[in-house]
């Protein structure tokens, strides 16, 4: 089944932290590279972060380079997002998927979401 459950978002003022959880489906999670995506209310959804399949190769949106770190289990076929020095521009609905996304015969495949809100 082709399934995202994203996890962990929440309300924190700046400079807090949060930790997303995301668990991935269950053939394809460990051979597949993962990223963060999010997508701010009016804008376009973005690539925040990714990481390889053995989890020895990271990159990450300029945006947030130093402030968030991007890792997985893959026995737990889950990737996380710690995000440490949030800003009010961090406030977004955040999402996992592979990297590239999964397309299907044209669709999109995106699981609901973590809603993160940054007071300021």
């Amino acid at each position: 089944q082709l399934q995202f459950v994203e996890s962990g978002g929440g309300l924190v003022q700046a400079g807090g932290s949060l930790r997303l959880s995301c668990v991935g489906p269950r053939s394809t999670f460990s051979i597949k590279t993962m990223g963060w995506y999010r997508q701010a209310p009016g804008k376009q959804r973005e690539m925040v972060a990714a990481i390889s399949t053995g989890g020895g190769t990271t990159n990450y949106a300029d945006s947030v380079k130093g402030r968030f770190t991007i890792s997985r289990d893959n026995a737990k076929r889950t990737v996380y997002l710690q995000m440490n020095s949030l800003k009010p521009e961090d406030t977004a609905v955040y999402y996992c998927n592979f990297r590239p996304y999964l397309v299907v015969a044209g669709i999109e495949y995106w699981g609901q979401g973590t809603q993160v809100t940054v007071s300021s």
